[in-house]
């Protein structure tokens, strides 16, 4: 099969999905219709697709030989973003829109499955199509659970996210740490109230809170190697009623971010600051941590092959580069905790399309001229990883 001229001949069907999902965003572990439309078009093609995570779905393509079993990964959810980009196919769901590219996500792995099942006599392993939900608040750990990895046993992974801070027309992998892991701490410090003009008889928790925020960023400046990425920020900061109260308490809130291998030290140290901070000014405190996502590692041997799709689909081995790595997170990063996978990102910033906003921001918009490259990627790295190129 000729498969660049095989995805240009369904370019139709890849933005109908995509503008369909835009017009119908669904929050996490709410994305009841867009399960329903994955699982139609899924059978639709033969595969025996089933629910999996509340609201997610599985699809599983045997090949005519046996083989090892390649996992292809997108997520659903949208977010709760009121859409301002006026277009014509905009979210019909006033406060939710899809703000991080889900839509194009789903629309090209759907299409590539669609490929993929008309090459299934030659095919030698299996593909298994995992579509996602809640990938924003860390919803993989649910497909696992459910056994996404067994069934047959998954022996690679790999996915794809649209990347509005690269050109259109690119794509980039890198080898290694690629997006960051984060913890997400919660604060409270319990100091005694009073009057604030008899504060000597009182203990103030703003005044540890500020010593805290100030003291814990030495973490990040005279902890850490400075080649390693890492940050520590604090979002929340809540404390007193009255400008003439002590306040009883104080409640903080951040997160902790790290992208090198170890990071999870950066806990251990924030902890012992907050911890004889408190102890120096009398006060009690509470602190927990949760996770946000884990370290999105690639692994090398992947990466390789999935650099080499991604070159042979852009027939430019200098439009494939190897720049990008964020502190953001993505739970992908679950599924090749166990498993070698990797992660690659298709440029869709093109000024022209109005597609170089920001993720996240309510006129986020992706370039779909490049929605044949996430989808014919999907292909060859699928085969790829089958070991069949």
């Amino acid at each position: 099969m000729n498969i660049k001229k095989r995805v240009a001949e369904l370019v139709t069907d890849l933005v109908e999905l995509r503008r369909d999902f835009h017009r119908h965003p669904e929050l996490g572990f709410e994305e009841y219709r867009t399960q329903e439309k994955v699982m139609e078009y899924l059978q639709a093609l033969g595969l025996n697709a089933r629910p999996v995570a509340g609201t997610g779905v599985v699809a599983l393509l045997e090949g005519a030989q046996a083989g090892p079993t390649v996992m292809l990964r997108s997520d659903m959810d949208a977010l709760p973003v009121a859409e301002q980009t006026g277009l014509p196919f905009a979210s019909h769901t006033e406060g939710k829109m899809h703000a991080c590219g889900h839509d194009g996500h789903m629309a090209m792995l759907l299409v590539a499955a669609r490929v993929l099942t008309e090459m299934r006599n030659n095919l030698s392993g299996n593909i298994k199509f995992a579509f996602q939900p809640n990938e924003e608040e860390a919803g993989a750990y649910k497909m696992i659970e459910d056994g996404i990895l067994e069934n047959p046993g998954v022996n690679s992974a790999f996915g794809i996210h649209l990347w509005s801070q690269c050109p259109s027309g690119t794509v980039d992998i890198v080898s290694g740490p690629q997006m960051a892991a984060s913890y997400y701490f919660f604060l409270t410090i319990h100091g005694k109230g009073g009057h604030a003009g008899f504060v000597h008889e009182s203990v103030d928790p703003i005044l540890v809170a500020t010593n805290i925020v100030q003291s814990v960023q030495a973490i990040q400046t005279r902890e850490v190697n400075a080649l390693d990425p890492a940050v520590v920020m604090f979002t929340s900061f809540h404390a007193g009623t009255s400008a003439t109260i002590v306040p009883e308490k104080v409640e903080l809130s951040g997160s902790i971010r790290f992208l090198f291998e170890g990071g999870e030290e950066l806990m251990e140290r924030f902890k012992r600051i907050v911890n004889l901070t408190c102890q120096a000014h009398q006060v009690q405190c509470e602190l927990r941590f949760e996770r946000g996502n884990r370290l999105l590692f690639n692994d090398p041997a992947i990466t390789e092959r999935v650099r080499a799709a991604a070159e042979e689909t852009l027939t430019d081995a200098h439009k494939v580069t190897a720049t990008v790595r964020t502190m953001a997170g993505e739970d992908f990063s679950d599924y090749i905790q166990t498993i070698p996978g990797a992660f690659a990102f298709v440029g869709s910033a093109n000024p022209k399309r109005k597609s170089d906003f920001p993720h996240h921001h309510p006129r986020f918009t992706i370039d779909e001229d490049v929605l044949p490259i996430g989808t014919e990627l999907h292909v060859r790295a699928a085969l790829r990883l089958l070991g069949q190129t």
